[in-house]
């Protein structure tokens, strides 16, 4: 196990490179539009189950 953190570190420190400052706002743009799309369609999905199972229920 301390041997695979080692190996981890000395990767991160030799081989991970960092995105520049505007491919990172660029990036941080989609992920957040792309959220809030998500988000929405969790809502409207959430809505529409919401009153099929009102309707059913009120039906009974």
């Amino acid at each position: 196990m301390l041997t695979y953190i080692k190996e981890s570190f000395e990767e991160l420190k030799h081989n991970v490179s960092l995105p520049s400052r505007a491919e990172s706002s660029n990036l941080m743009v989609i992920v957040a539009v792309f959220s809030i799309m998500f988000a929405l369609a969790t809502w409207g999905v959430d809505s529409l189950l919401s009153k099929l199972i009102r309707l059913y229920f009120n039906n009974l």
